[in-house]
């Protein structure tokens, strides 16, 4: 970790890696790339779905690989729930949602991983109705109550739909679920994406915010459903110069997470391109990004 005063650290998604890398080699295209560490990506594919089962001695090899290398797994991006969902009308659904936090949280814990970021779905292939939002809260308590007994931060993700894409929604649900374990964790590109005021909505939820994704978006409008995903940073019409003041305005100090996916064999010099323009960025903002 660099001790510049204020910078910021700035951590690479899992998914904007290709995802026959092996883990050595994702650990050290990522610190080539300059990056201070990895949010590993634990989604709804069976594939990713069984490193929640990972046993302590491959966990641990992934643990001493970071070390190794002084790259850490940071966070998780907890995605598995939107095929599980928290907000389901099935029973054995919610019951299985509660089963992958509690892995997801030992996981974690055995990583030396500090943020879990959750979706902020409350289901997402079934409808929805007053009773799955109120499942959706008794979930988020519930999985408040587990990240407590680890000391582990669980961050919301603002999401793509309309069911929790504002800080703004946050603060409604987080009235709710008022432990300080249960904070927010905003993509810039969907709060933007949705129209939304990005500055303002920073500042709103300041004191609530642990990490965030920064991510390039198009968006909603009359005639057009957005472009939430794939896009390289600069690329979209997410306003990062603005959004950078604002942090130094807000003091956050918190980590950033670079979020963009590796579609081609060109994605080391897309990163390379994104990072510089919001080093570029933050630097004319007056912070740094290590």
């Amino acid at each position: 970790m660099h001790h510049f005063d204020h910078a910021l650290r700035l951590g690479l998604y899992e998914k904007a890696m290709p995802p026959a890398l092996e883990w050595q080699e994702k650990i050290l295209s990522a610190k080539e790339l300059g990056f201070d560490f990895i949010e590993i990506s634990i989604d709804e594919s069976d594939e990713k779905l069984q490193r929640l089962d990972w046993s302590d001695s491959e966990i641990y090899r992934l643990r001493r690989l970071c070390e190794q290398h002084s790259l850490p797994l940071h966070s998780m991006c907890l995605s598995a729930h939107r095929r599980f969902p928290f907000g389901s009308q099935d029973p054995a659904i919610r019951a299985q949602a509660a089963i992958i936090m509690d892995k997801a949280i030992n996981l974690a814990y055995k990583l030396g991983i500090r943020c879990i970021q959750l979706a902020g779905y409350d289901v997402y292939y079934e409808p929805q109705s007053d009773d799955t939002h109120r499942h959706f809260i008794d979930g988020m308590k519930a999985a408040a109550k587990m990240a407590e007994r680890a000391g582990i931060m669980l961050g919301v993700e603002i999401m793509d739909t309309p069911y929790l894409n504002s800080l703004s929604k946050f603060e409604v649900l987080k009235k709710q679920i008022p432990s300080p374990y249960f904070m927010a964790y905003p993509d810039v590109g969907n709060i933007t994406g949705w129209n939304y005021d990005i500055c303002t909505e920073l500042q709103l939820s300041a004191n609530h915010i642990v990490q965030i994704h920064l991510k390039d978006t198009r968006k909603v409008t009359a005639d057009c459903s957005g472009q939430f995903r794939d896009l390289v940073i600069g690329e979209g019409e997410v306003n990062f110069a603005s959004i950078f003041h604002t942090l130094a305005k807000i003091g956050y100090n918190g980590p950033l997470v670079l979020e963009m996916w590796a579609k081609d064999e060109e994605w080391a010099s897309k990163l390379k391109t994104a990072k510089g323009r919001l080093v570029e960025h933050a630097r004319q903002a007056g912070l740094a990004i290590a």
